[in-house]
């Protein structure tokens, strides 16, 4: 697949529904339940959704497992990315340089809702911010440093 350029790649999973971030088809994505997500705000460096917590990334006490947190960071984030691309330019790559997640409280679903927002980008690197709400309650704020691989 590497083989291939990002926009061949990416173009699968896309969908023309502004009310979502992505179809089906794509490993995490799908096991996220990612193409389930609904879009409530979406604007130049800003990505808000509220997304319904599969059963299979809670733990025992029926909350989202800590260690799935940095998943979502990571995945939602290169969407929140791409509300700053320049239209017209093919998407590359985006490669993760660095995650953090600070925890504040269980995220207990059955729904939360994930901001992101681009806080900094220059030249191919972006730092974003990623806030997971449950019930309008601050659980969650991951950081993530993206870095766009060369054309």
């Amino acid at each position: 697949m590497t083989s291939q350029s990002a926009e061949a790649v990416l173009r699968q999973w896309s969908t023309d529904d502004p009310e979502r971030v992505i179809g089906r088809g794509h490993p995490v994505g799908d096991f996220l339940d990612a193409f389930d997500w609904r879009v409530l705000e979406r604007a130049p460096g800003v990505l808000r959704v509220r997304a319904r917590l599969p059963e299979r990334v809670m733990n025992p006490r029926g909350d989202l497992f800590g260690g799935f947190t940095p998943t979502y960071v990571d995945f939602f984030g290169l969407h929140v990315f791409h509300t700053v691309r320049e239209e017209g330019v093919p998407r590359q790559w985006l490669n993760t340089i660095r995650l953090e997640v600070e925890y504040f409280a269980p995220i207990r679903g059955p729904e939360m809702e994930m901001r992101g927002e681009v806080l900094h980008r220059k030249g191919r690197t972006a730092h974003l911010e990623i806030r997971f709400e449950d019930a309008g309650a601050l659980c969650a704020l991951g950081r993530l440093t993206l870095l766009e691989a060369k054309p």
